[in-house]
């Protein structure tokens, strides 16, 4: 299968791709690349001949990028709510605008499935337990409102077209990545507690929050895409595992267990908007598909890392919201010195 994933260099992306390689798929990636490369290097050296990385915004990128293209696996935008906040249009246009662009062109290739990375955080301040994916939607972030109102979109192309859609709802994502982040709950708890033995709960720390591990989320792409055609066609799926359905508070508990001697510090800020506790059930039903990692597994992993030297935790690059605002900064001063476009020259 030939397979297009937009974000490909991503936290995400970067498990998924080489996940899709090894398994006999060939594999075109488009990412804008603001945080680099380096994530795919290995892919790269490892299947030459498979992989190809186109460097390109997905708002306009050359629609020729997507011919013979058996399926599209959208991951592309801004990630996370405070890196969204910076530019509210731009958020819109790559987020919305742009995920609806690529689905359009992937159907007019002639793509036969598209799979649409989602958020539970689409459920926002969720009423009881287990919100299913017939539960309504509450979002309360702009990251949040835009993949609500993309879902409804790409679900929309694939009803009209005929095309094969599944939306994934990816509770929030953790454990070790190629193109790492640490600005996710466990990620950032975790390297807190290992280089300040001290983490900090925002929120209250009552609210609910569902986790999944990173190749639990590449392994669930991947069985989507080599599912029966028609099979998840319109479907919207819950990606995630009810045992980490975990309260804020406890989860630095967990992190505290493995990590002795950290300190647990209740910051006075207002309580999180974002509440939710979700259930997967359907994901279980419908694929041949069970999350098989523990939320202790990825601290024990990450910790291994940054034991070990293979992660820096003061790497820019891991940090969305910093890597933007550096992006930000080099943009300004290009534009206040640059003559004719050039600086030095």
């Amino acid at each position: 299968m030939h397979i297009v994933v937009t974000g490909g260099a991503g936290y995400i992306g970067s498990t998924l791709v080489p996940m899709l390689l090894e398994a006999g798929h060939r594999v075109a990636v488009i990412d804008r690349l603001y945080f680099g490369d380096a994530s795919l290097r290995l892919a790269i050296e490892a299947h030459s001949k498979h992989l190809r990385l186109v460097r390109a915004d997905i708002r306009r990128v050359d629609p020729r990028v997507f011919e013979g293209t058996d399926a599209l696996v959208d991951l592309a935008g801004i990630s996370n709510d405070p890196s969204c906040e910076l530019d509210v249009d731009l958020t819109r246009s790559i987020n919305l605008e742009g995920a609806l662009r690529v689905a359009r062109l992937a159907q007019a290739a002639g793509a036969k499935r598209i799979v649409f990375a989602s958020s539970c955080s689409v459920y926002g301040h969720g009423a009881g337990l287990k919100l299913t994916e017939d539960s309504p939607l509450n979002p309360v972030s702009l990251y949040a409102r835009c993949k609500a109102d993309a879902e409804r979109g790409v679900l929309a192309l694939g009803k009209s077209t005929g095309i094969d859609v599944t939306v994934l709802r990816f509770a929030t994502v953790f454990g070790l990545s190629e193109k790492m982040r640490f600005d996710l709950a466990v990620n950032v708890m975790t390297k807190n507690a290992y280089v300040a033995r001290k983490i900090t709960v925002e929120g209250g720390g009552q609210q609910w929050r569902p986790f999944v591990h990173v190749r639990d989320v590449a392994e669930a792409v991947r069985c989507v895409l080599e599912s029966r055609p028609g099979a998840l066609a319109n479907r919207v799926l819950n990606v995630g595992s009810s045992a980490n359905n975990v309260r804020i508070k406890n989860l630095a508990y967990r992190v505290r267990d493995l990590v002795p001697g950290t300190e647990i510090v209740m910051a006075p800020t207002d309580p999180d908007l974002r509440d939710y506790n979700v259930g997967f059930d359907k994901v279980g039903q419908l694929l041949d598909f069970r999350p098989s990692r523990s939320i202790e597994d990825g601290i024990s992993e990450i910790l291994q890392a940054l034991r070990a030297g293979a992660v820096d935790p003061d790497d820019r690059r891991w940090y969305t919201l910093r890597q933007y605002q550096f992006l930000a900064d080099v943009e300004r001063t290009f534009n206040a010195v640059a003559m004719e476009g050039r600086v030095l020259s």
